[in-house]
């Protein structure tokens, strides 16, 4: 076996970097690394009686109605709201305004909304949340599995945007008491991300630019797809981690991207989103190439030669890209970017 520190640091803390995918408690009990890799979990409310539910300020239910006469009792102060939209948990966000005062939980949260032309409007967000190279002046309010809930009241924000309902349940409770609603953003595929652009240009009323950049988005997916419809498939090892051996199955939005492509992800069908496999297994599934996230443009040769010390077959050919991490593993605009990427890979081999 290769001498563990012969292999190349693919995206530093990897699991920070599956833009952060790959990081939560529940896929520890499966011995695989966890899915948050958006570099922070999102927050859930506690005051939600469904998971994830978002807090919806002005629209308060007295105790011991039923669901119908609580959703009366909502509708009757909808009028208020002028911005409706609802989230990728379901749930119908309500603004009285657009938003001018946001926070983000989610590094690809603060891209979308960016790419919708209201970067301007966020006044702090995570540690991680790097890019465009103007959010990295934004103040830092802590990491996304534990932001700071005084810091986040300290800047008086009339949106937060979540990703996922888990780490940060204290913090969205504040916010519900303070009467700020939580947009849950998590784009689960490549079409999606337009969508969500758009949505951020509703709840930023900055419809005039988030509407040409989603349509542009689409254009590009759309070239995609008719450029690479019925070529040849071809198998690919996706690695999420390399000692130990990472990898993600079909459930990841980083597999949508290999669809497109004409790529088959060999673990596709496993049954937990980020499963350990054994060199042993990578072998027995015969990829014709591997696709790994990287920090550092020169950490794809490392890589490939790691994998050529393994004896992989597809790294003997050759076969083993690297695409930037965080365009990767995040499901925001730059998503397109690494799709476009692995599709010209691909196409090399075929």
């Amino acid at each position: 076996m290769t001498d563990s520190r012969a292999f190349p640091r693919i995206a530093p803390g990897l699991l920070i970097a599956l833009g952060a995918l790959l990081a939560g408690p529940a896929a520890a009990d499966a011995g695989q690394t966890p899915r948050e890799a958006q570099s922070g979990l999102s927050s859930q409310s506690g005051q939600s009686s469904q998971p994830g539910q978002s807090p919806q300020p002005g629209l308060s239910s007295e105790p011991g109605l039923s669901s119908q006469q609580q959703q009366q009792q909502q509708n009757q102060q909808r009028p208020h709201a002028k911005i409706q939209v609802q989230d990728d948990q379901g749930h119908t966000v309500l603004l009285a305004a657009p938003a001018r005062r946001a926070v983000t939980l989610a590094p690809h949260a603060t891209e979308l909304v960016y790419a919708a032309g209201a970067g301007g409007f966020v006044v702090a967000t995570i540690r991680g949340s790097d890019y465009p190279a103007a959010a990295r002046q934004l103040p830092v309010i802590g990491d996304g599995t534990q932001p700071d809930a005084e810091r986040v009241a300290g800047v008086r924000p009339d949106l937060l945007i979540a990703w996922q309902p888990t780490a940060a349940e204290p913090l969205v409770r504040v916010m519900d008491k303070l009467g700020v609603p939580v947009f849950y953003s998590d784009p689960l595929t490549l079409a999606a991300i337009p969508d969500a652009v758009e949505r951020m240009g509703v709840l930023f009323g900055t419809e005039a630019a988030a509407q040409p950049a989603a349509q542009s988005l689409r254009d590009r997916l759309a070239a995609l797809s008719a450029r690479y419809a019925g070529r040849r498939p071809v198998r690919v090892f996706v690695q999420a981690g390399l000692d130990p051996i990472y990898t993600l199955n079909n459930s990841s939005i980083v597999s949508d991207a290999l669809r497109l492509c004409g790529g088959i992800n060999v673990f596709g069908l496993a049954p937990v989103v980020a499963p350990q496999v054994t060199l042993e297994n990578v072998l027995a599934a015969r990829p014709e190439a591997v696709l790994a996230g990287v920090s550092r443009p020169e950490d794809t040769a490392k890589n490939l030669a790691a994998w050529q010390a393994l004896g992989l077959p597809a790294a003997r050919a050759g076969h083993v890209y690297g695409v930037d991490a965080d365009a990767l593993y995040r499901p925001g605009p730059r998503l397109i970017d690494a799709a476009e990427a692995i599709c010209a890979d691909l196409d090399r081999l075929r």
